[in-house]
């Protein structure tokens, strides 16, 4: 075979599909954190469709638990835990300067 036609030959491997990331039985709830805080990023943000891998429906109404959660303070609008842990690095380093001066 020439190496023109080699190149468009598809490959005969087999993939397995990745198992949905909600079952069936499961209920999309803002009480469930269990299964919200897995379509949440570190910094507190909702992640996308295309990475959960999630329908449209599905989306939606995980998008509307996380903001009932957030309204309702079971979930962190923000994650600030690496800003405040940067400031006090800077306050710390600032102090330093201060007192070798």
């Amino acid at each position: 075979m020439d190496k023109s036609k080699r190149l468009f030959l598809k490959s005969k491997r087999s993939f397995r599909r990745c198992l949905p990331p909600i079952q069936s039985g499961d209920r999309i709830d803002y009480r469930n954190m269990s299964l919200i805080s897995r379509f949440i990023s570190e910094q507190g943000k909702i992640l996308s469709r295309r990475v959960n891998r999630l329908t449209l429906k599905q989306q939606r109404l995980i998008t509307i638990a996380i903001k009932q959660a957030r309204i309702l303070s079971s979930l962190p609008f923000l994650n600030n835990e690496k800003q405040f842990e940067r400031s006090e690095l800077t306050t710390r380093t600032t102090a330093l300067r201060t007192r070798n001066k």
